[in-house]
């Protein structure tokens, strides 16, 4: 089976947005990223996502290409009573389908957002919710260009030799594979960051563990006792001179605690 170009460059996607397990990930990049490959999969004018953390604090990321234009269309979108195709999306949960710009103006529907997508030269757009499962995340916007022989404003025209750009419906869900497959990755690379930070934890505290271990019998050794009265010893050493357990420990085996002091604290023979 012969695979095509848009074909290819979706599994090379799809498989990009999935490798997330690296300490060095880069949530603004991989975004990035995300917006560059469906500009070019779906043949958009330029993509951009509102990510939305906790529910509140609203952050934006654009493609590469038309950076700048994607940032303020996304940025028109942040305040609620504005509204847009971004906001829409994620409130509901659901995509915006392929909508022209000048019908959503008629309708009165987005006006500042329709007002600047068309001083930008947008002809129509979509939107597409970041989501895993029942988890929203935020919202993949696309800004569709005029069709062939419609130049833009700016007199650019689009560079030949890229594929035909598939139908409104067919974008939709090809936008919606790629911000599903984002939404994973970024599921899974903060699942990620959990685990290294609880192992950290665990390991730390059996650092601590096995230090205070040590002070109790180098304590039991020095004095010819056991352990199950060193500990105490130290456990009073610590307490009297305000120290966490296992600084007090550290003390003992580097050799810098107060002896006398500690000695002081020296179990009684029976």
């Amino acid at each position: 089976m012969h695979l095509s170009t848009r074909e290819t460059r979706l599994a090379a996607a799809l498989l990009e947005a999935a490798d997330t397990l690296s300490d060095s990930f880069d949530t603004a990049h991989h975004l990035q990223r995300l917006s560059d490959h469906c500009v070019e999969i779906v043949g958009a004018h330029s993509a951009g996502i509102m990510l939305v953390a906790g529910g509140e604090s609203v952050s934006f990321v654009g493609s590469s290409r038309r950076q700048d234009i994607a940032l303020d269309l996304l940025t028109v979108q942040a305040a609620p009573e504005r509204g847009g195709p971004c906001l829409d999306s994620y409130g509901t949960g659901r995509p915006v389908p392929h909508i022209p710009i000048d019908a959503a103006r008629a309708a009165a529907r987005w006006p500042d957002f329709t007002r600047r997508a068309r001083g930008h030269g947008i002809a129509a757009t979509f939107a597409v919710p970041l989501r895993r499962r029942d988890t929203l995340l935020g919202a993949l916007n696309v800004f569709v260009p005029p069709p062939p022989g419609h130049p833009e404003p700016s007199g650019h025209k689009e560079p030949s030799g890229h594929p035909e750009p598939p139908g409104d419906e067919e974008s939709v869900r090809l936008a919606q594979l790629l911000a599903e497959a984002a939404a994973v990755g970024l599921h899974n690379q903060r699942l990620h960051a959990e685990y290294r930070a609880l192992a950290g934890q665990l390991q730390s505290a059996l650092t601590r563990r096995a230090r205070v271990e040590q002070a109790t019998g180098m304590l039991a050794e020095r004095w010819n006792t056991g352990v199950d009265q060193a500990f105490p010893a130290l456990r009073r050493y610590a307490r009297r001179h305000r120290l966490p357990l296992d600084e007090a420990a550290a003390r003992v085996v580097e050799g810098s605690s107060d002896r006398g002091g500690l000695d002081g604290e020296r179990p009684r023979p029976v």
